[in-house]
């Protein structure tokens, strides 16, 4: 199993520095960007509006940490919070297997919560349907009010394990004042994932009923945010792994 792990660690090593595999990847991106790709999938019922290789690495993530909460700014249909919750019961589940305890379902120990500023009402319904749906919080607000801000930090006390992602609002100013709140509460070798910093690769004007474009969106954020906090690090093998991604740069590991 050692000399895998060491296989994989040389090839996405070697996919990183494979140009034409790397471009590649980049036209697929802006191509299928253009035709609404990430529309297409769903997690355990709800559309996640996310790309697989997006959805595995989450996945890997968690796994990775164990975390206890899972902070998610923007929730749209919710998919991602019920990808989040049903790893969160998994682990709980592996836990209780681990330590020959009973686990009670109703009852569960990790959890999400999710924040959005406008949470519609078939949305909410459906998320609060789902068998899943006990592991789940959300705040209805804007992700940087700070009346919400307070109530995520209060919210966050007193977890051992935290990992934070963003996926709301993706003007820079917006995702820098987003980091500036949750990328604290992250606990250290845990992450923050910022979404959609694709947007500064794809040609300008990509978004033209948007706010955001090249220049102003979530990868300018990350880059000004982890330039002046050294306690986050890009975790370049994600990048090198997926190659296909609308996080490029966007998984941050606290590493202090």
């Amino acid at each position: 199993m050692n000399d895998f792990q060491q296989e994989v660690r040389e090839r996405i090593a070697a996919n990183g520095e494979n140009a034409e595999l790397r471009d590649a990847g980049q036209a697929f991106l802006r191509l299928s960007a253009e035709q609404r790709y990430s529309y297409n999938f769903a997690s355990l019922g709800r559309p996640i509006i996310q790309y697989p290789q997006d959805m595995v690495a989450m996945q890997e993530l968690i796994w990775k940490v164990r975390p206890d909460l899972i902070i998610e700014t923007g929730i749209a249909h919710g998919g991602s919070l019920i990808l989040s919750a049903s790893m969160l019961a998994l682990l709980d589940y592996c836990d209780a297997v681990e330590s020959k305890q009973m686990l009670d379902p109703s009852r569960p120990r990790r959890r999400v919560l999710g924040i959005d500023i406008d949470i519609r009402a078939h949305n909410r319904h459906a998320i609060e349907a789902h068998p899943l749906a006990n592991r789940i919080d959300m705040i209805q607000g804007s992700s940087t009010a700070p009346e919400v801000i307070d109530q995520v930090r209060r919210h966050a006390e007193g977890w051992q394990t935290v990992l934070v992602c963003l996926d709301s609002n993706h003007t820079h100013e917006h995702v820098l004042a987003e980091l500036e709140a949750y990328a604290p509460l992250v606990t250290p070798g845990s992450y923050c994932v910022a979404f959609d910093t694709l947007i500064e690769d794809m040609p300008a004007g990509s978004y033209p009923d948007r706010p955001w474009d090249v220049g102003n969106n979530p990868k300018t954020a990350v880059r000004a945010y982890v330039a002046r906090h050294p306690e986050f690090e890009v975790d370049w093998q994600i990048d090198n792994k997926l190659l296909i991604s609308v996080a490029p740069e966007g998984y941050l590991k606290r590493v202090r």
